[in-house]
């Protein structure tokens, strides 16, 4: 599967199929984020939440790709990432594109 986040694949015609979504909510451990309440303080990466968020944008990459593939999608093009706060501590990855296949060139 090719996931790029252009309108194109060099050297390939594409036909449209749908709209792919993926998303997670993820959250760390209350331990982890009083320790990154008090980093704030001092200043610095926020190790654990960094982290997470590569967690959750694995996992919704991974939601997408599969929902491409049940279209039999050659491609994933214009890739986009969301997030936003649900909580203290949690948070939402939203990954969406748009499922093509290759066409044959005459």
């Amino acid at each position: 599967m090719i996931l790029v986040n252009t309108d194109f694949i060099s050297g390939k015609e594409i036909e449209t199929l749908s709209i792919v979504k993926g998303s997670t909510i993820r959250a760390k451990h209350l331990g982890n984020d009083i320790l990154a309440g008090l980093k704030t303080i001092v200043g610095g990466e926020l190790t654990q939440y960094s982290e997470m968020i590569d967690e959750a944008r694995a996992i919704a990459t991974m939601r997408m790709v599969k929902e491409a593939e049940e279209l039999k999608a050659d491609a994933v093009i214009n890739i986009r990432y969301a997030t936003s706060n649900v909580a203290q501590g949690a948070a939402e990855v939203l990954v969406y594109g748009t499922a093509v296949v290759f066409k044959e060139k005459k």
